[in-house]
């Protein structure tokens, strides 16, 4: 199956490279199928997200089904209409289900998540959903977080060094800026803040909370404490 046959919209041609998409698209098929008429379901970020909400959208055609969804992102809202999905709208609507994926999952469910830049948007759709799906593919699992990815964290734009010194007191080694690809400039979340990328030796339970109560941070990427099932 080439790229373009699961691109929901002609403008929006994203994601590419998938890497271990024959497993992803599986597993978007095996989701979608629990897709009933007159669902509301919450759609998380990234390409494991994406894939399920456009096998979600195709059986919605093809079946007849009624169902509307809640975006996490630009793109997933973008994808959503030319599905032809109807957007409920996030913290207010309540989802039959929700599904998201992961960058790194441990021994203790806990998950690094956003590299797609909707931290908080995420976080705010795990909080409020009744039933949390987590996609992902074998290469997710790693014993220790941060192994392959660092923690992501959005900040207002005013607070970036005052966040950055409090980071490196709670061990941080390494923070940067989150660039842009397409735009000169850092990358600007859907809440109008940016990313600090911030590289711990290890992250101790809890460091989602100390950060948080960092004045300027508006949420992590360390999601700690949720109960979620796990199809791969």
């Amino acid at each position: 199956m080439s790229s373009s046959d699961w691109f929901a919209s002609a403008v929006l041609q994203w994601p590419r490279d998938v890497k271990n998409l024959a497993v992803k698209l599986e597993v978007a098929q095996q989701v979608a199928a629990r897709t009933a008429d007159g669902d509301v379901i919450g759609i998380g970020s990234g390409s494991a997200a994406y894939l399920t909400l456009w096998a979600i959208g195709k059986r919605a055609q093809e079946e007849g089904l009624s169902v509307r969804v809640i975006p996490t992102s630009y793109e997933t809202e973008v994808a959503a209409g030319t599905l032809h999905l109807p957007l409920a709208r996030l913290g207010q609507a309540v989802s039959a289900w929700s599904v998201d994926g992961a960058d790194e999952i441990d021994p203790d469910k806990r998950l690094l998540k956003g590299r797609g830049g909707a931290l908080f948007r995420e976080k705010l759709l795990w909080s409020t959903s009744t039933h949390m799906i987590l996609v992902i593919d074998p290469t997710k699992h790693v014993q220790r977080l941060g192994t392959r990815f660092p923690m992501p964290i959005e900040v207002h734009p005013n607070a970036v060094e005052p966040v950055v010194a409090r980071l490196r007191e709670l061990g941080c080694r390494e923070v940067a800026l989150r660039t842009s690809g397409g735009k000169d400039g850092p990358v600007i979340t859907e809440s109008g803040f940016v990313l600090l990328d911030a590289h711990f030796d290890e992250i101790p339970h809890g460091l989602d909370v100390r950060v948080n109560a960092i004045p300027g941070v508006l949420e992590t990427g360390l999601f700690e404490g949720y109960e979620f099932e796990v199809v791969e």
